[in-house]
């Protein structure tokens, strides 16, 4: 699983006006934070998502289709295909190409967890009024650690974001989950941001989330949650709901 947004460059900088997965692009879903585990070898794990962040004035976000297959022995290829929207506006977003790959594996009786890379490429359309309009990188590390109905997972990674006013930077977080049933998982995070632009400032967020296995193949999913550092800039609240597919 991955998070489409990770605020996705404070979602391109509040969509041109204000992941990264990410977007954000991005959490194991439904977590702005991302987990280490990828898709099982020959299956699909397939998002229909929307997420946004509201600032005083106005809620930006995305909407769309996030798709990931198990290509690989512990490789995950995922793409994410968004629809931007900023108030009235909306139009077709950056898409995201990514590729996640497990290095180790945790075992029982040991401190040694998951850890996985996940580079991620956000590629500008020509016809785009969303987002940047230079290809970004995010460049993360993943890891994760289960006790029984337990999980803690976390990581972050460095963001290159070029062009005229803009700045690379930084995103971490840390999720606690648990299993509260065999079909319902309820979970908490904390993430950060350094700022995105050279009068940026630092951003900070809570969120709780949860997800219920509707059926065998699909599973319901939602985060939500206040900024808690310079949170009229950069979100006084974000949001995520999706439904997953999985065969």
């Amino acid at each position: 699983m991955r998070r489409v947004r990770f605020k996705a460059a404070l979602l391109a900088n509040l969509v041109g006006a204000a992941l990264a997965a990410a977007s954000p692009a991005l959490a194991g879903p439904p977590y702005v934070t991302d987990d280490p585990q990828p898709t099982d070898l020959g299956h699909w794990e397939n998002y229909t998502f929307v997420s946004g962040i509201h600032t005083p004035g106005q809620t930006v976000g995305q909407a769309g289709f996030d798709l990931n297959y198990g290509g690989f022995k512990d490789t995950q290829l995922t793409m994410v295909i968004p629809l931007d929207y900023a108030g009235d506006f909306a139009g077709t977003g950056n898409v995201e190409l990514a590729i996640k790959y497990k290095l180790l594996h945790q075992s029982d009786g040991t401190l040694t967890p998951d850890v996985s890379v996940f580079p991620r490429l956000f590629v500008p359309l020509q016809n785009s009024r969303f987002g940047p309009d230079r290809a970004q990188l995010f460049l993360p590390v993943w890891a994760e650690k289960d006790w029984g109905k337990w999980s803690l997972f976390g990581g972050g990674g460095y963001q290159f974001n070029p062009g005229a006013g803009e700045r690379n930077f930084w995103q971490s977080g840390i999720a606690l989950t648990h299993d509260i049933s065999e079909r319902a998982n309820l979970g908490v995070e904390i993430y950060h941001q350094t700022p995105a632009t050279p009068d940026g400032r630092d951003y900070t967020g809570v969120n709780a989330g949860a997800t219920y296995k509707l059926a065998d193949h699909w599973t319901l999913m939602g985060a939500g949650g206040p900024g808690v550092q310079n949170a009229r800039q950069g979100g006084l609240y974000d949001f995520y709901f999706a439904l997953l597919a999985t065969y």
